[in-house]
């Protein structure tokens, strides 16, 4: 994983988050899930595109039911916009790379 996509789980969701200075987008995801696997690639690529503006943390939510129903993850991928440690935006559901930096525009 490149060095600017962190792995995030219960125990160190919160800390991340809150020392990131950077924008933080979360991507809540499963092994099983199709679309899941179709946004990992564009994340990989926004995260390298955007360093040093955002970064992109991956929490599986099948390995983290704590952090996913904190959120109210629903359904997946969702993906969680945080600021300062507040989420900001949320999307839902698998989007190309231009949709979904369009709509990250708008916080970042």
């Amino acid at each position: 994983m490149p060095p600017n996509i962190v792995t995030l789980s219960d125990s160190n969701f919160d800390e991340e988050i809150k020392s990131s200075e950077e924008a933080v987008l979360v991507d809540f995801w499963a092994e099983w899930c199709g679309p899941c696997k179709m946004v990992a690639p564009i994340l990989q690529e926004i995260a390298t595109e955007q360093e040093g503006q955002l970064r992109i943390g991956k929490l599986n939510i099948d390995e983290n039911l704590e952090t996913a129903r904190r959120f109210e993850v629903m359904s997946i991928p969702t993906l969680i916009l945080f600021r300062d440690g507040e989420p900001q935006l949320r999307i839902i559901g698998a989007k190309g790379k231009g949709q979904l930096l369009q709509e990250l525009q708008s916080v970042l």
